[in-house]
């Protein structure tokens, strides 16, 4: 068994230090850093545990002058779902948040770590597959040969067709969000649809960060969008399993008209997946059935399914269309199952 050394650090600046040296790891809640190093797919060779640093500020919500909020990195999900400011400004957070993982997980987990959280493809956790670029980059991609009922339908290349697992991060895309990170080269702003990689040649790559920086906070600005809001997940079962796909939607409405809509799409890219085409015919219109499947329709022009994960094209389709339904209060939300 390989030896881990482990430190604790106490600040941020501390924690940036004892990041310097290669092979050096990150861990606050742990809930998907321990899994992939009990599997063998992470190797760090050492813990720097940043649970007890002292910075202000990074396990709270504060208000931000433009009326938006600030969430720390080290705030655990359960905490961030049921804050009293998160769920009166962005419900669509706390909905995405309670639809991720189990009571015990989110209780566990930081929202910094669910944004750094690896894929679920089951050829990156197993390490009998030897072919996976994610897991060792040049090998190859045996999910592109084998099943991949759960995999990617826009985003993906011929190195990687692996989904992004966090239901977090689709609500954040729809909310605008910007990621706050501090590093050897000072501080810095990532907004959301930046901060998560698609695959290329590097599929092991999976975010924007700069080696040695630490996420600090998640920004969220203030917007007149977030009141009507849905985060639909469908599943293979209805509690404690990934998305197949799931569909983050905001909208302010004015009457019957759309004035202005965010979507994102989860389960279907290597990260959250902007539904910018739909939020262009949707915006300005009046809100109907066939303006939301026309619109649907438009932005699952460009989906480029394989052969175990067609159905995801019309999954997603009536996602969109449900999810915005329920958004707007035309329909009630409830359990969704998926087809086999």
């Amino acid at each position: 068994m390989q030896a881990i050394a482990y430190e604790r650090a106490t600040d941020i600046a501390g924690a940036l230090r004892a990041a310097r040296e290669p092979g050096v790891a990150f861990i606050g809640g742990g809930t998907n850093l321990l899994d992939l190093m009990k599997g063998g797919i992470e190797r760090p060779i050492k813990l720097v545990d940043i649970t007890h640093l002292s910075d202000d500020g990074l396990d709270a919500v504060t208000t931000l002058p433009d009326g938006g909020i600030r969430i720390g990195a080290l705030m655990r999900n359960s905490d961030a779902a049921n804050h009293a400011l998160v769920r009166e400004r962005y419900p669509l957070l706390t909905q995405a948040l309670v639809a991720g993982a189990s009571a015990q997980l989110r209780n566990m987990a930081t929202v910094g770590g669910n944004l750094m959280q690896r894929t679920r493809c089951p050829y990156f956790y197993d390490t009998a597959f030897s072919a996976c670029n994610k897991r060792a980059p040049g090998s190859g991609c045996a999910a592109l040969d084998g099943y991949h009922r759960t995999h990617a339908i826009f985003g993906a290349s011929e190195s990687c067709i692996a989904v992004n697992p966090s239901d977090m991060s689709v609500a954040l895309a729809a909310l605008d969000a910007t990621v706050q990170v501090r590093g050897p080269g000072g501080a810095r702003g990532i907004p959301i649809g930046q901060f998560h990689r698609l695959p290329g040649d590097r599929p092991d790559i999976d975010t924007t960060l700069h080696p040695g920086e630490i996420i600090t906070s998640v920004d969220l600005p203030a917007s007149t969008l977030f009141t009507h809001t849905s985060y639909l997940k469908v599943r293979d079962r209805a509690s404690y399993a990934f998305t197949l796909v799931s569909v983050a939607a905001a909208l302010e409405l004015q009457g019957d008209t759309i004035k202005g809509i965010r979507i994102a799409l989860g389960g279907v890219a290597h990260k959250p997946w902007r539904a910018s085409i739909a939020e262009d015919r949707l915006a300005g219109q009046p809100l109907s059935d066939a303006a939301l499947h026309e619109a649907a329709a438009a932005q699952m022009h460009d989906a480029r399914p394989l052969r175990d994960n067609r159905y995801k094209v019309t999954l997603a389709e009536r996602a969109i269309v449900r999810s915005v339904n329920v958004a707007a209060g035309r329909e009630s939300a409830g359990v969704t199952g998926a087809p086999a």
